[in-house]
């Protein structure tokens, strides 16, 4: 028998879940984590950049602060480090020498390491980020992230673990191993990291020639959990990072500015609207069981009539906050008129909107994306029923940044060494910038 860690309970430590090797050779739901972090630590232990208001305090005690100035060093530290965006705790001027000395002697405002960055035709940004080092057998975990501006908002696409939980048979996340969880302090530093680098910090500029917001507002303003990974079989951690991104005296983003996307772990999505009351995006993708089996395994544990309950009973659920529904189109498999009356059968009584998603290919895929003129009558029923129904436009797709793309470069490195030598492209025809070239 193989295991698979069922990394959905709120118990890191709990037992491994027994799983045959036939199903797991049948394409099973869930991989099992190479490694286990705690919940809510901070790999590396040294860097306060991520840390939540209460592992802050921790740090600050560690250090000898007495207890009656907890709670003012406390909220000096949040505003420099989430509001001002330091660096070098030199930059605190409102705290003594020698409290600033001893923050130096013992934490840093290190962010994790850039790899590299690819800059889309469009203006989309992917990061390659690698984590610090959690200990011996891990020389430091790499995950993507990825802005895409436009003229009125800056979207930020966050990573939830290394790797993915989730066996998805259309994306390429889905197509690499699960490492680990991402702790919330490494996906709140992925929000610092793309604001170093565009310059969203007040005082900052944007670098030249960068498609940034014109609109006076954030570079970046929004959030989608929709990176590497499955953010409600992390949700420990996602709705910590969540309470930290959102906090009015730092980072402040607005939790309806913040999207959570869940392939469908019914019995997490209660707890994220409750403490996390952010908008909610299911990756629906099919409707009809038998075929979301094939596409979205985790359909198998739970199907897609307890998945559309779940959405009913969403806290918070209305009309302003409707529940967007991602359904990719692929060619052939899920895109008949059919298929579209069926979705809007299925999704009567619910808010909604329903956001097409054109295949982005990817090396290997079994998959095609839908004719356009297929999308667009896929479309024209949805929106005749009475939902919103945009065809998401694909960005980043020469970077593979689009949607259902992401895979870490360690994972892609020999795979593209390979498309590249049988195509006769030389070391050249990658574009990256990377630190130090």
């Amino acid at each position: 028998m193989a295991t698979v860690l069922d990394i959905a309970k709120r118990n890191p430590n709990a037992a491994p879940v027994a799983v045959s090797d036939a199903a797991r050779a049948a394409g099973f739901i869930e991989k099992t984590a190479e490694l286990s972090v705690a919940a809510g630590a901070a790999p590396g232990g040294a860097s306060l950049v991520g840390l939540t208001r209460d592992q802050l305090k921790d740090s600050l005690s560690a250090i000898g602060v007495p207890e009656r100035e907890l709670k003012m060093r406390v909220a000096q530290l949040w505003h420099w480090i989430y509001f001002r965006g330091a660096k070098d705790f030199a930059e605190m001027t409102n705290m003594g020498k020698e409290l600033r000395a001893k923050l130096a002697a013992a934490y840093t405002l290190a962010r994790p390491q850039v790899v590299s960055e690819q800059v889309s035709k469009d203006g989309t940004r992917k990061w390659l980020i690698r984590m610090a080092s959690t200990g011996p057998l891990d020389k430091g975990a790499e995950i993507e992230c990825v802005y895409i501006p436009e003229t009125d908002r800056g979207t930020l696409c966050v990573s939830s673990q290394v790797g993915c939980t989730l066996t998805c048979s259309f994306c390429h996340t889905g197509t690499q191993r699960l490492v680990r969880n991402l702790t919330s302090a490494e996906i709140v530093a992925q929000l610092i990291v793309a604001r170093d680098a565009i310059g969203d910090w007040p005082d900052a500029v944007p670098p030249e020639g960068a498609f940034v917001p014109n609109d006076g507002g954030r570079f970046v303003s929004n959030i989608v959990f929709m990176g590497m990974g499955e953010p409600l079989y992390n949700t420990d951690n996602v709705v910590a990072a969540i309470d930290v991104m959102s906090d009015g005296e730092g980072l402040s983003l607005s939790r309806r500015r913040i999207t959570v996307s869940t392939s469908g772990v019914v019995p997490q999505m209660e707890r994220l609207g409750t403490e996390a009351n952010t908008m909610l995006a299911i990756s629906l993708h099919a409707v009809r069981d038998e075929l979301r089996d094939e596409l979205v395994p985790i359909n198998r544990k739970y199907d897609i009539q307890q998945l559309l309950d779940a959405c009913r009973a969403y806290p918070g659920l209305s009309n302003a906050r409707r529940i967007t529904f991602e359904y990719v189109m692929l060619k052939g498999v899920n895109d008949s008129d059919a298929d579209a009356r069926k979705l809007v059968q299925l999704l009567k009584g619910i808010p909604a909107k329903i956001n097409l998603i054109p295949f982005n290919p990817w090396p290997g895929s079994k998959y095609e994306c839908s004719d356009w003129e297929r999308i667009e009558r896929f479309s024209e029923i949805v929106y005749r029923a009475g939902y919103a129904s945009p065809v998401r436009t694909p960005r980043g797709r020469d970077i593979l940044a689009a949607c259902g793309q992401l895979k870490s470069e360690t994972e892609k490195l020999r795979a593209r060494a390979r498309m590249m030598a049988e195509q006769g492209i030389g070391a050249e025809g990658v574009y990256a910038v990377r630190d130090g070239e």
